[in-house]
């Protein structure tokens, strides 16, 4: 009996998320640790430990849900190096139809990805990233014409859009920026909130070895890792957060204390990325603590921009001045940086504290 031929899945490290628009076909999902990925940047050893694990745990949690996934770990098949490998190695092993991908988030992926119908003599299906607030035609839109493109007139424009933190067609509390509130310095002798940190499991401790195997000459120590790697891990920082953190976010937004890591941040950033959460997901819980009286509307506030306002103006930039806007060098500045950015062993306060 001819066997029907399927289709296939690519999921990349950082979309790990059950919404991701890839995953509304009900093909075979393959995914892969890449040599390309994990060091076209010196990237810190602590990021790729947290991008293998929370891959592989997002994998078996596919796998829970019925679905067939083909996971390529790092260094079992050293030939495949990068995604168009690891696809050309799919389609040697199955009958596949079509190929389904979530846009990436880089434009070096993109450009890789659009020769992949002709490459592989298949129709391939580039599906818009659905977990961002702004579209990039929405974003262009608004950036044609103007001058200069100021990210808190993007803000309000997001605003209106998610009607977070509105009263009607206007601002709760009559601004749409408190970030004057939220410059103070820590009072001497501040307690601060112990920060929720995940245990490693098995799974992370295995990855956490092969990091070390692998990429030890990349910088930072993989000591203390406690990043979430799973969804409800995500969920349960952020309600840490929510319950011990935001509150006093907004009065210490700025501030910065020695020997003092994270003080009240919220620590999302790499679960968002991931796909751990959802940005508008947090963004509603995080106002619902205003609305409740747990947190004051500068903290609030501060903290939806970061994810609305600087998040999205940030990705819509990026989109529309590339590939371009990767030579740009405004000052024509020739050196590389210096060992010290990496290591951290410099007079430098701000950067030895803040490379680890």
């Amino acid at each position: 009996m001819t066997r029907k031929a399927k289709d296939l899945i690519v999921i990349l490290g950082d979309q790990l998320s059950d919404n991701v628009s890839s995953l509304a076909s009900d093909g075979d999902v393959l995914m892969a640790e890449l040599a390309d990925e994990a060091s076209y940047v010196r990237h810190h050893k602590q990021k790729i430990a947290l991008i293998f694990s929370a891959m592989r745990h997002f994998a078996e949690h596919l796998r829970d849900q019925g679905r067939h996934v083909t996971y390529l770990a790092y260094g079992d098949n050293p030939q495949i190096t990068s995604f168009s490998d690891a696809v050309t190695h799919q389609l040697a092993a199955g009958d596949y139809q079509r190929i389904f991908v979530t846009a990436p988030g880089e434009y070096r992926l993109a450009a890789e990805f659009a020769d992949w119908s002709t490459r592989f003599d298949m129709p391939v299906h580039i599906l818009p990233d659905t977990r961002f607030i702004a579209t990039h035609e929405e974003f262009d839109n608004w950036a044609d014409g103007k001058k200069q493109l100021r990210m808190e007139f993007f803000y309000r424009e997001m605003r209106r859009k998610t009607g977070l933190l509105m009263d009607g067609k206007e601002p709760l509390g009559g601004q749409w920026n408190y970030d004057a509130e939220n410059r103070k310095k820590l009072p001497k002798d501040h307690v601060l909130p112990m920060r929720k940190r995940a245990a490693p499991d098995a799974i992370t401790q295995n990855v956490l070895a092969l990091v070390e195997q692998h990429f030890g000459n990349h910088f930072g120590t993989l000591e203390g890792f406690g990043w979430p790697v799973t969804a409800a891990e995500a969920d349960a920082h952020f309600e840490d957060f929510l319950d011990n953190c935001l509150p006093n976010f907004g009065d210490y937004q700025d501030a910065m204390k020695s020997g003092e890591t994270f003080l009240y941040h919220a620590l999302v950033a790499s679960s968002l990325n991931l796909g751990l959460l959802d940005a508008l997901d947090i963004c509603r819980r995080a106002e619902a603590r205003y609305h409740d009286g747990h947190a004051p509307l500068n903290a609030v506030e501060g903290f939806i921009r970061q994810i609305i306002g600087w998040r999205e103006y940030i990705r819509g930039i990026y989109w529309l001045k590339m590939p371009d806007y990767a030579h740009e060098n405004f000052f024509a500045h020739q050196r590389a940086l210096p060992a010290f950015y990496y290591d951290g062993d410099t007079d430098m306060a701000c950067l030895r504290e803040a490379v680890i």
